[in-house]
Parts: C-alpha cells; structure tokens; sequence
C-alpha cells in the first residue's frame, strides 16, 4: 500500500486530501463485527476540500470523512479514487476504508479561519458519510455541530440510515443554519438492489428514513439516480419508484442517467457480462469508449420521460446538476415534546 514503508517527513503531492503526510496514519483495524473490512484510521492534515473552479458541481466545498465505501455500489464514481492509495476501485473500494479519525477537530481550526466565507459545505458527494464505518466511529454528529456553530450551510447526501441516529442533532443545526438532506434511492426491484448496491440498506429501510426525517420538519430530496438504461427507465418502474417516493413524504425528485467513468466502467461492465450479457452490446453503444455519459439523445428522452411522471406525483423535478439549490434548503424543524424488461429506446440507439 502507499502509506506503508514511508519516512515519518514524506510527502506526497498526488494522495488524496488529508493523505499527504506517510505520518498521518495511525493503525490498520479488523474487527469482528465488521467481517472482511480493514478501516485504515489516519490524521487528516485537512478536512474541507476545495471543489476546482471547472467542475460541474452546483457546491464549492466538501468534506469525506471516510474514502472508500461498504455500500458496494457497482456504478459509484469515486471508484477510481482507491487508485491513489494504491488499491484497486473494485473489491479494495469496498472493503478497505479509510478513516480520517480527527476530522471534526482539523474542521473546527479551518472554519476559524477569518478567510472563510460561510459557503454551504456539501457531504456525501464522494463516498457515504453513513455507510456502515460511522456506526464505529461516530464522525458525523461532531462534524454538523462543527459546521452549525460557526454558521456554516450544509448539505447530505447518502444511502445510510444510520442518519436517524442524528436526527436530533440535524434539528439542532438547522435552527441555526440551512441543512439540505437527500437521500439516495435509485432501484426499486430487491432483486437488482441486491445485486448491484450488495452493502446499502433495503430500498423500504431507505424511505423510512426519508419519513423519519420529513416528519422531523425537513425537505427531503430522493435521487432517484443513476437511473439505467434498459434496467430502471421504463414507465412502470419510474412510475412504480415515484409513488413509494412520495408516499414517504419527500418533497422532491432528482434524477441523473447513469455515469461511468473509467475508474468505474470496467467494475460496472464485468457486473453487467454476469447478470445482464444481453445488455451488454447497447451498454457498449451508449458509452463507448472512454465516454463516460450517456449520449445526449438519450438524456434529453429520458428527461420527457421522467419529469412529466414526477410532476404527476406531486414532486418538484430537479436534474442532478441542480440538486443542491441555494436558497429554500430545509424549513425549520418544528417539534412536539423480477427485473423489468428493457424499455423501448430512441431509433438512434
């Protein structure tokens, strides 16, 4: 592994944020309860990460606690970030997480610092802050405290449900400062969730989730994404989604065709050879190559396709590339003490 067999002065340019100094790491654990999984507990030199000018990401700043992640998710795009620790994006990305065990204390010295500006911090955009390592380490409750004193807006996206655990804490912030909450649920068939995201709570653990927190006082959002060709954008399976969505209270939908980057693409594909080889020639013609979206007919068909159907349902429609707003982020909290088969496609494909 990098980190490994390091002077304690070595410094590398390339790891990711918080990895940079070999003198960070603080112990490799196993543990019983946490069968197959090796959490690599290190020192983060930093915690807020700087998001570059060019992205396409509606947020400037974030923060990851862990890097890899247990929810398994075979489409997921920080996949190829494992490679910068020298691990691989498949079965390492899945079981070898690392642990910026400090991250709530380097957080708290940056926010004092009289050149930031207060910006909305965004979570979970890389790798869960709920996958199952928080149950251990509880990183997550400090980090919003952190952010809410210092007035600092946030924003949460994740699979987990370990999030109702905080509850209590996610009101407390949001007396003081805006808090986004999403939660992301893009299949509803077990058998495909099974199959595809091994390592996330069930689909319906999920909406409870979403419930437990609407009833709370906050605007929840489902991303209902990556929604994949063939598999997950027919009408019945759309439409099927949408109306457990809202009967779990959300307040709106976003959605996003799916995305491969090629620290991913090769996972998804040997996944989709297994399960589904009859896809496989469409999959090839829709991300050829190094593509890594779906071609643009195709987007703009899904788009009249699903948003009609959320609008049907109730919900505001946002597309993932509007689905951190900046302002309208939560309204205050008020407490009392078979797989479907493939979709027809655009004669283009």
């Amino acid at each position: 592994m990098r980190w490994q067999g390091q002077s304690i002065t070595d410094v590398d340019s390339a790891a990711l944020p918080g990895l940079e100094n070999r003198s960070g790491i603080v112990r490799s654990v196993t543990t019983p309860e946490f069968a197959g999984m090796t959490f690599h507990e290190v020192l983060a030199k930093s915690a807020l990460n700087h998001v570059p000018g060019g992205s396409k990401m509606p947020f400037s700043w974030t923060i990851n606690p862990y890097r890899g992640c247990s929810h398994a998710c075979l489409y997921c795009f920080a996949r190829g970030t494992h490679q910068y620790l020298d691990l691989d994006g498949g079965a390492d990305f899945d079981s070898q997480i690392v642990v910026k065990t400090n991250i709530a204390e380097v957080l708290r010295n940056e926010l004092r610092r009289g050149s930031w500006q207060h910006e909305t911090v965004a979570l979970g955009t890389n790798t869960d802050p709920y996958q199952r390592a928080e149950g251990r380490y509880r990183l997550m409750p400090e980090i919003i405290r952190t952010l809410a004193e210092s007035g600092t807006p946030m924003s949460i996206l994740t699979k987990g449900t370990l999030i109702r655990r905080d509850i209590g804490v996610l009101i407390e912030a949001a007396a003081s400062v805006p808090v986004d909450i999403s939660m992301s649920i893009a299949m509803y068939d077990d058998e495909l969730q099974h199959s595809i995201e091994p390592g996330t709570p069930s689909t319906q653990a999920r909406l409870d989730t979403v419930r437990a927190l609407a009833d709370a006082g906050f605007r929840v959002g489902v991303f209902l994404m990556p929604v994949m060709p063939h598999l997950t954008d027919s009408v019945e399976h759309i439409d099927h989604a949408l109306r457990r969505i809202t009967a779990s209270g959300a307040d709106h939908a976003i959605y996003g065709a799916l995305h491969l980057r090629a620290g991913v693409k090769p996972w998804f594909m040997q996944w989709l050879q297994r399960e589904h080889p009859e896809l496989m020639a469409s999959y090839r013609g829709l991300y050829p190559g190094a593509a890594a979206d779906a071609p643009g007919a195709y987007r703009q068909w899904l788009a009249k396709r699903i948003r009609p159907l959320i609008h049907a349902h109730g919900l505001e429609a946002r597309h993932s590339d509007d689905a951190y707003p900046t302002r309208r982020l939560t309204r205050p909290a008020v407490l009392t003490p078979t797989i479907p088969a493939p979709a027809p496609q655009p004669m283009l494909f």
